[in-house]
C-alpha cells in the first residue's frame, strides 16, 4: 500500500496577486521539500476531478454557491473582501481543490491506497457555510468528510485541524452534525479570533497563547485530541494541514518545529490504525514561510508514507 498525492495545475495558477502570502509558491515549496527528504518517488501521484456543484452544496448554501460562480472573473482580479480574491483560475483551483479530498476518500475507501495527501489550494477551512473569508472559497475537508458520510455510509468521521488559526468554517458547516469529532488547535488570539468554547464528544477546541513551543503543542494534543479519538472511534480520519504554526511563519506566533508536525502526524496515523485500518486524509491549508512549509510538509507526507507501508 501507498500514499496518494492529489495535485492540479489550476491550483499553482490561482494567484490573489503579488506579495500575497497565499501564493504559487507554497506548492513549488511542498515540491521542492518532499525531494530533498527523499519521498517525492514514494507516492501515487493522481490528478483529482473537480468536486460537482453537488457535493460543494452539501456544505455552502445554494445562495453562496452561485455567488463565488457568479463572482469568478474571465480576466482580472475580482476581491471578495480584504484577504481573499479570485483570478480566472480560481474556480477551477478551488473545485479541485476539494475534489482532491473526496477522490483521496474514495481511493482510500476503495483500498486502492493506504492513505493521502492533497497538495492543493486555495486553503479551505475557513469559509463558512455562506462566506468566503481568510484566504478560502470552497471548505474541501469539509467537503471530503460530508462526501464520505453520504457517498460512502460512513457514521463517525474525525476533522483534526492543526493549522495556526483555528478551522471556523469547519466548525460552522459541522456544528449540528454528531457524525464528525472536530478538533482544532491554534493561536488565540489571532484571526479568526473564535471562542474557545469546546463541546465534548464533538468538538475539541486546542487554544495555545503566543510563543507555545512543540513540547507545550505536545501535551496539549495527548490531553485533548487522543482521548476524544479513542472515545469517538472514526472510521475515517480528515487532516487539515496547515504549517503555519512553524516558528518561522509570518503570520502567526507559535514556535513549532518540524519535527513536531512529524510528531503529530504520526500519532493521527497511530490512531487510525487503532479505529479506521489507517484511512487518513490530508489536505494543506495554511503555511507561509516557504522553506519551513517544504520541511514540515515533507515530513508530513513522509509520516503517511510510513504508516502505509
Amino acid at each position: 500500500m501507498t500514499t496518494a498525492y492529489f495535485s492540479h495545475e489550476d491550483c499553482a495558477r490561482h494567484d490573489m496577486g503579488g506579495g500575497h502570502p497565499e501564493s504559487p509558491g507554497r506548492l513549488e515549496a511542498v515540491e521542492k521539500g518532499l525531494g530533498v527528504v527523499g519521498v517525492a518517488q514514494r507516492v501515487q501521484r493522481r490528478v483529482p476531478e473537480p468536486a460537482p456543484f453537488e457535493a460543494i452544496r452539501r456544505v455552502h448554501t445554494d445562495a453562496y454557491v452561485d455567488g463565488i460562480v457568479a463572482a469568478a472573473p474571465d480576466s482580472g482580479m475580482r476581491r471578495l473582501d480584504g484577504d481573499t480574491a479570485m483570478n480566472a483560475y480560481s474556480l477551477s483551483a478551488a473545485r479541485h481543490a476539494a475534489g482532491a479530498v473526496i477522490d483521496a476518500a474514495d481511493a482510500v475507501m476503495a483500498g486502492e491506497v493506504a492513505n493521502a495527501f492533497c497538495a492543493v489550494r486555495p486553503p479551505g477551512h475557513h469559509a463558512e457555510r455562506d462566506r468566503a473569508m481568510g484566504f478560502c472559497l470552497f471548505d474541501s475537508i469539509a467537503v471530503g468528510a460530508a462526501h464520505a458520510l453520504a457517498v460512502h455510509g460512513l457514521s463517525r468521521v474525525a476533522i483534526l485541524d492543526f493549522d495556526v488559526h483555528h478551522g471556523n468554517g469547519t466548525e460552522d458547516v459541522f456544528t449540528d452534525e454528531p457524525r464528525v469529532l472536530f478538533c482544532s488547535s491554534y493561536q488565540n488570539p489571532l484571526f479568526p479570533f473564535t471562542s474557545d468554547t469546546s463541546i465534548p464528544g464533538r468538538l475539541i477546541k486546542t487554544p495555545l497563547r503566543p510563543g507555545t513551543g512543540g513540547q507545550v503543542f505536545r501535551r496539549a494534543i495527548e490531553r485533548d485530541w487522543l482521548p476524544a479519538l479513542d472515545a469517538f472511534r472514526p472510521e475515517m480520519i480528515f487532516v487539515s494541514a496547515g504549517f503555519d504554526a512553524h516558528r518561522s511563519d509570518p503570520l502567526a506566533d507559535l514556535q513549532l518545529e518540524a519535527e513536531d508536525f512529524a510528531w503529530v502526524t504520526e500519532r493521527i496515523c497511530e490512531a487510525a490504525d487503532r479505529h479506521c485500518d489507517g484511512r487518513v486524509v490530508s489536505t494543506l491549508e495554511g503555511g507561509y514561510a516557504l522553506d519551513a512549509l517544504a520541511a514540515s510538509a515533507a515530513v508530513h507526507v513522509e509520516g503517511l508514507c510510513d504508516a502505509g507501508e
